[in-house]
């Protein structure tokens, strides 16, 4: 097969996926999945990061089937995807490592009779309180967030909405809480 056959076969596949056919994504998904996993697995170092991260690819591309659009063909779009995706992961674990660093932090400058004094179920009481004051959409962002572990890209797509309101609405939360817990804030985030 010719390189410009495979394109206009991956121009009719995508064509074929945005009409929902459900026979195109799984030819894409048997055509790439090794493909993208070892270009994952090579990147990432472990199989089931790599696992994970293939699966949610094409959850994500079958999710958004209907608008979507192929330029370059899918060999170009994978390899685009799978680079996008890692650096997220990867910006995601490091700014967990800080988070940690500085919960450790924190933590030792509180003393242990703060530390004991505090009673876990009134402060959840209260940061649910918190939560639940919040106007709906921002209450709605900031659990997707925290209780179902979702990015912002994934908040915005799930709801229709921009990033950037996406940030505004965690901003809005995180201020109200920070305005409640001060530096306890991280605690009750983990």
């Amino acid at each position: 097969m010719r390189p410009d056959e495979n394109l206009t076969d991956d121009f009719a596949l995508a064509a074929l996926l945005r009409s929902g056919d459900e026979l195109a994504f799984s030819s894409l998904y048997d055509r790439y999945w090794s493909k993208i996993y070892l270009a994952a697995r090579n990147r990432m170092g472990n199989k089931a990061d790599a696992e994970e991260l293939v699966q949610d690819l094409f959850y994500k591309l079958w999710k958004r089937r209907a608008v979507f659009e192929l330029t370059k063909g899918f060999d170009n779009y994978f390899a685009v995807a799978v680079k996008y995706e890692i650096i997220n992961r990867l910006a995601k674990r490091s700014r967990a490592t800080v988070l940690e660093r500085e919960l450790g932090r924190r933590l030792s400058d509180i003393d242990e009779s703060t530390i004991q004094a505090l009673d876990y179920s009134e402060l959840q009481e209260r940061y649910n309180l918190v939560i639940n004051q919040l106007p709906e959409r921002c209450q709605l962002v900031f659990r997707l967030q925290q209780e179902r572990g979702m990015s912002q890209s994934q908040i915005a797509e799930e709801m229709s909405i921009s990033i950037k309101t996406v940030e505004n609405q965690l901003l809005k939360a995180r201020k109200s809480l920070r305005k409640q817990f001060g530096g306890l804030l991280p605690l009750l985030l983990l």
